[in-house]
């Protein structure tokens, strides 16, 4: 009877929201809301049956609250997402759990004790836009692209099929205008076809795919050329030798600050392409689910800094038998990257900058190493004079 009740109550609220999900007006504040929920949780029906009902009447178009049933796959995503991102304490694990902005509300008795005082604030405020959720803006767009669907005339010459029309609900209606309780069908994005996860963020993949072709042509040519070198890292160019150590400090930077987002589930900085937050709290953040991928990386860059100041200031007689461990080094590092570099836009769907940042520090440093090494030939004529 509860879902029967449920089903009804949605119902009414989609044949009373009259906007689209994207088209509220631009001059009054709107707050805005995710509620996570069960259809099996009674808890989640009091909620959604009681205490959101009055405030939806009472606010309408300025309150807007996306219901994601986390009993789907990609439902249980997004609120695995939501508890990394916030976070959501282990206590407080569990449903209905309503985020609006940076505050979470979980149960039945909090969220109509607080929820009303943090609506009033919001629209005082100038309005609450949707929380920092990795992934929520792939829902939004999934919605927005419905909407222009459902929205664009069917053509003349294959006329809509007819479907029974909905019973008369004019009073329920009236009461239920501006309502924005909208159940999202969200799809996991291992549910998704590979165009459909490139197509998530194009700018971002089309970087990632050619940073990922430009990497493998690297690891070629490093390979060519390690197969007739005797692994011996050389000095170069003095100005240009510095730059092993001075990239690997900036890369250092990069990853000491990837290990800070991983491990405290704080929200990165992300540039206009891209979602880094959404890489970092993917499953392939954590190497066999324990190591950090950031922190594996930081310790690659103390180890290629520490194996460069050996070769260029060790005694020769000892760097001459350990100049393979710098090219080694380097190179499993890049085919590190290049491997998780083809994860963003193919498994995950999204694009980390930072990563990429990372990525090409690398490649570059591959170069110098390889670019330096001491050919067979030449390393033998040095060792017998």
């Amino acid at each position: 009877m509860r879902r029967v009740s449920l089903s009804l109550f949605v119902i009414l609220l989609f044949l009373g929201a009259a906007l689209p999900f994207s088209a509220f007006a631009q001059d009054e504040p709107v707050v805005r809301a995710v509620l996570f929920y069960s259809p099996t949780c009674p808890h989640c029906h009091k909620v959604l049956q009681e205490d959101l009902p009055p405030l939806v009447q009472k606010y309408g178009d300025q309150l807007r609250i996306l219901l994601i049933d986390v009993t789907t796959a990609g439902g249980q995503e997004l609120y695995q997402s939501a508890a990394k991102a916030i976070p959501i304490p282990d206590n407080k694990r569990g449903v209905p759990a309503l985020v609006v902005g940076e505050t979470l509300l979980v149960g039945d008795k909090e969220i109509p004790e607080k929820f009303p005082g943090i609506i009033e604030q919001g629209l005082a405020s100038g309005g609450i836009d949707w929380p920092a959720i990795p992934g929520l803006d792939r829902v939004l767009k999934d919605i927005e692209a419905r909407q222009e669907a459902e929205e664009t005339p069917a053509s003349p010459q294959t006329p809509a099929p007819k479907t029974p029309s909905a019973p008369a609900t004019s009073a329920p209606e009236k009461s239920s205008e501006g309502a924005s309780l909208n159940p999202v069908a969200v799809r996991a994005i291992s549910e998704m076809s590979i165009s459909e996860r490139l197509a998530l963020d194009p700018a971002g993949s089309a970087i990632a795919i050619i940073t990922l072709i430009l990497m493998l042509g690297m690891l070629t040519w490093a390979l060519v050329t390690w197969a007739r070198t005797d692994f011996a890292f050389s000095v170069g160019p003095n100005w240009l030798n510095w730059m092993i150590p001075l990239l690997s400090v900036i890369g250092m930077g990069v990853a000491f600050y990837l290990t800070f987002v991983e491990t405290t589930g704080a929200e990165a900085v992300c540039g206009p392409v891209g979602d880094c937050n959404a890489v970092q709290q993917s499953p392939y953040a954590l190497l066999f689910g324990i190591l950090p991928v950031g922190l594996l990386g930081l310790l690659g860059y103390i180890a290629i800094i520490a194996l460069w100041a050996w070769q260029r200031f060790g005694p020769a007689e000892k760097t001459a038998r350990t100049g393979w461990l710098l090219p080694s080094i380097i190179y499993f590092g890049v085919a590190f990257s290049a491997y998780l570099t083809f994860l963003e836009p193919f498994v995950i769907g999204a694009i980390c900058m930072w990563c990429m940042t990372s990525a090409w520090i690398m490649t570059i440093l591959l170069f110098l190493t390889f670019r330096w090494t001491i050919p067979r030939e030449n390393h033998s004529s040095t060792a017998t004079a």
